[in-house]
């Protein structure tokens, strides 16, 4: 008896084991092959997004540009002006035109640290463990009734992201974290879509981004992508301030 319920456990093992969940490492390989293959996604060393964000009647041009390691520059357009957000991989700064100020500014902390995440040309699932971050396979959810693995990452610094991994494609749809903005804490969710394959890659060009539950949220519709145009470190270093001339003595 014991060696025919022997049997019939290691038969139920074998046919259970391949339809069980799968790993962390499972998902994530075809994460990477659904965004064009680790190869593919390391072979890009420069990136430059040229898109609009609308939130209400608004519309703002704007231009992202990254260069590897971690290196990002954003410039959007607003009444006439250009806003500038800079991060050279270890310093943040700022030139925001709209109240006056012409002269570059080191950035706050709360939006440094976002600037930081950002960069990150491959995104934080890509050599996570290199990274410093963890990444956990909490099981399937719906997603407004698309069924997604749900990854649990927390960073280096310990903070806390959920990442949404459509079930059929792999690609992201959704992310959720906790954000800072002056001083005051909130949920934020970003939703992805409108993929389209750019140069062998597949990338988001709709981008919604806002508080978790809210209907107000900023879209950015992406409407032109560069695979590795030439852009110089210079971009992302900080202007000198230039001193006002010295008044002649009287």
């Amino acid at each position: 008896m014991l060696s025919k319920s022997l049997l019939s456990f290691v038969a139920t093992l074998i046919i259970v084991l391949p339809a069980s969940a799968q790993s962390v490492d499972q998902v994530l390989a075809k994460y990477y092959q659904a965004r064009g293959g680790l190869e593919k996604i390391k072979s890009v060393k420069t990136l430059r997004f040229t898109a609009k964000i609308s939130g209400g009647p608004m519309e703002i041009p704007v231009t992202m540009e990254q260069k590897r390691p971690n290196s990002m520059r954003m410039e959007f357009t607003f009444q006439g002006l250009t806003g500038i957000q800079a991060y050279d991989g270890k310093t943040g700064w700022m030139i925001m035109p709209f109240g006056g100020k012409k002269d570059p500014e080191p950035m706050g902390e709360d939006m440094l640290k976002e600037l930081a995440k950002q960069a990150d040309i491959d995104g934080p699932l890509v050599d996570y463990k290199e990274k410093g971050h963890q990444v956990e396979l909490l099981g399937k959810e719906s997603v407004e009734g698309t069924e997604a693995y749900k990854l649990k990452l927390t960073r280096r610094d310990g903070d806390v992201e959920y990442i949404y991994l459509d079930a059929d494609s792999y690609v992201e749809i959704k992310s959720e974290g906790k954000r800072m903005i002056r001083g005051s804490e909130f949920e934020a969710e970003t939703i992805y879509g409108d993929y389209k394959q750019v140069d062998g890659l597949m990338i988001a060009h709709s981008i919604e981004s806002g508080p978790k539950g809210s209907s107000q949220k900023q879209k950015i519709t992406i409407e032109k992508i560069e695979i590795n145009p030439p852009i110089e470190d210079t971009r992302f270093a900080m202007p000198e301030v230039k001193k006002p001339d010295a008044k002649p003595e009287k």
